[in-house]
């Protein structure tokens, strides 16, 4: 499915005619965000670079505040200026360093909570994933074992707030559903 999805993302982003091309990928945690923003990346027909939310996200309550910030960061690429926010260090549970997106014609940002008007109105194409939330789950916690198990509920919280929200599926111009 998600190289179906990205190969469909490919040819779109073909036929868009500006540059920088920022791609929007939203879902929720554990759907598939980063993997498939990693194939873009990999079969990138252009100069590339990704802005990965977990790396803006302030703490575990900062779903909303994470999609702020890269919206400042896509706001500025879109405006010909480098794309900067501060990450955040999950281990000092705090601000981190100072980072820059490097320049590039092709803008792929992902993170859960993305999707929003604010971000859909710059984006040239914007992504949905959905996927089982057992599936999501078992990912997630697969991925950042004990760190994240503690945190699930109230990051699926702040993820149900966007999707009423934001209604980021309706704002998708490509929906993709993971069995």
């Amino acid at each position: 499915m998600l190289d179906g999805a990205a190969a469909e993302i490919l040819d779109a982003i073909g036929r868009v005619s500006r540059r920088p091309v920022i791609v929007v990928i939203d879902g929720r945690s554990g759907a598939g965000k980063t993997t498939l923003a990693a194939r873009l990346l990999a079969s990138a027909p252009v100069p590339a670079a990704v802005l990965g939310l977990d790396d803006v996200y302030p703490g575990w309550d900062g779903l909303a505040a994470g999609a702020d910030a890269a919206l400042a960061v896509l706001r500025a690429v879109r405006d010909g200026r480098p794309g900067e926010w501060t990450t955040w260090d999950w281990a000092r549970d705090a601000p981190g360093a100072r980072r820059a997106l490097p320049h590039a014609d092709l803008v792929i940002a992902e993170g859960s909570g993305l999707l929003t008007p604010d971000v859909a109105a710059i984006a040239d194409i914007r992504v949905w994933l959905e996927a089982p939330a057992a599936q999501r789950r078992d990912r997630a916690l697969g991925r950042d074992g004990e760190t994240y198990r503690p945190h699930w509920e109230r990051w699926a919280a702040q993820e149900e707030t966007h999707l009423v929200a934001d209604d980021p599926v309706g704002l998708a111009d490509l929906v993709v559903a993971l069995p």
